[in-house]
């Protein structure tokens, strides 16, 4: 069977930290591609990896089966609308959108090409959590679960390991946030209620959730976090007692793992539980947390 030709659509440091290598080095795909909204860095990444560089996005569209993201979720969303319109299959980032609007146009644009997509919700594809999230969604009763990710990627002077306008503006609830619920709905349930939610220092944001399942959740989420203090904590409660999300590390494995799943989608016309459905789903209701965080 062909390899699926996948090309990549951002050039910035997950592009060129895990999406390229993880796309060149993939024996079931072939990066085909690259286009940015820099063209010099496109050029210098795709001699990297021996691709072509494309000077127009939708020249890319055109030469690609499917096309996989690394760029800023609302340069994303009408790209990635575009790129579904040409007949490509999406390998999105999350969140899809920062806005529900542009969510739902990005669904209605993949429904109506009838593409597969894939969300890369780092830790939906990370083995070890993985497993865990379906073993515990297997085995149900919870009562309760809480998210925390204390995230430390801005420092007290506002120093960052890279340049992130979008992550500065929006913050943890945006960036870590879609991981939190990525762990707590397939788990819980869909939320049915955000029953509160409050600022904290800095850029960190409390929320309360009610999901269909019955149970309730918190989530603390962070970009902010003093470094001693910064990690990632998913815990259980219900009636077979406490479950914690085991360690992990890397996000390299995980990506290769959504690629696969992507491939898989392509091939089986199966969805992903992690679509653009899912994904858009995530956008509301952090959107709807936002709101709240505002009001109070």
């Amino acid at each position: 069977m062909n390899r699926l030709r996948i090309g990549l659509v951002g050039t910035g440091p997950w592009a060129g930290a895990t999406h390229a290598p993880a796309l060149a080095a993939h024996p079931g795909v072939e990066l085909c591609g690259i286009w940015g909204r820099r063209p010099e860095a496109a050029a210098s990444l795709a001699a990297t990896h021996r691709t072509t560089a494309y000077a127009d996005a939708d020249e890319l569209f055109a030469a690609s089966d499917a096309v996989a993201f690394a760029v800023p979720p609302d340069v994303q969303a009408p790209l990635a609308a575009r790129a579904a319109a040409a007949g490509c299959h999406l390998l999105l980032d999350k969140p899809v959108a920062t806005t529900t609007e542009g969510a739902h146009e990005l669904a209605a644009a993949v429904a109506g090409a009838g593409v597969a997509s894939v969300v890369f919700f780092t830790l939906r594809f990370a083995p070890g959590p993985a497993a865990w999230v379906t073993e515990q969604a297997a085995t149900g009763g919870w009562f309760t679960g809480r998210a925390d990710w204390y995230g430390s990627f801005y420092a007290p002077d506002g120093g960052a390991a890279f340049d992130s306008p979008w992550r500065a503006s929006r913050g943890g609830l945006w960036d870590v946030g879609p991981h939190a619920l990525s762990m707590l709905l397939p788990v819980l349930g869909d939320v049915s209620a955000v029953s509160a939610a409050a600022a904290g220092p800095r850029d960190t944001v409390h929320l309360v959730l009610r999901h269909t399942g019955g149970a309730s959740s918190t989530a603390t989420l962070s970009l902010t976090a003093p470094e001693d203090c910064a990690g990632v904590t998913v815990e259980l409660r219900g009636e077979s007692g406490t479950a914690v999300l085991p360690s992990w590390e890397g996000s390299d494995e995980a990506f290769r793992a959504a690629v696969d799943a992507l491939v898989a989608a392509v091939r089986s016309g199966t969805a992903h539980p992690c679509d653009v459905r899912f994904g858009v789903r995530v956008t509301e209701i952090l959107a709807e947390a936002e709101k709240r965080v505002a009001a109070v």
